[in-house]
């Protein structure tokens, strides 16, 4: 097994703990050059709100997306955008990445403006 297929595999047992939350999720992935992050409503059907290093006003501010503090930015920018969207707690995927550098940077800052999980 390659590292993406086992990284994928810790992933889909994560969400099948998240779906019997029943809880919105925040989605994150990553790339060497950039982060994303979404938050998925319960079903996991539609894309409530997302943020990432790719969006024009940011690519202008940023050096390098794909450091931990363009991490902590985007996660910024989740937590506010689903504050206006009504949307205060979800259950943290990290798709299989480790909780470590950018993944954790993006949770902690989200946590420190105001998502819940």
């Amino acid at each position: 097994m390659d590292k993406n297929t086992q990284r994928l595999r810790r992933a889909r047992k994560t969400r099948a703990k998240i779906a019997e939350l029943a809880v919105a999720r925040l989605c994150v992935h990553r790339t060497n050059c950039h982060i994303y992050a979404q938050v998925i409503d319960a079903s996991g059907g539609r894309v409530l709100t997302a943020a990432s290093t790719l969006e024009k006003d940011l690519r202008g501010t940023l050096k390098n997306g794909g450091n931990v503090e363009a991490a902590r930015l985007i996660g910024q920018r989740i937590a506010e955008r689903a504050k206006q969207a009504g949307i205060t707690r979800v259950a943290f995927d990290r798709s299989g990445y480790a909780y470590h550098g950018r993944v954790k940077a993006l949770a902690e800052a989200a946590r420190e403006h105001g998502l819940q999980f």
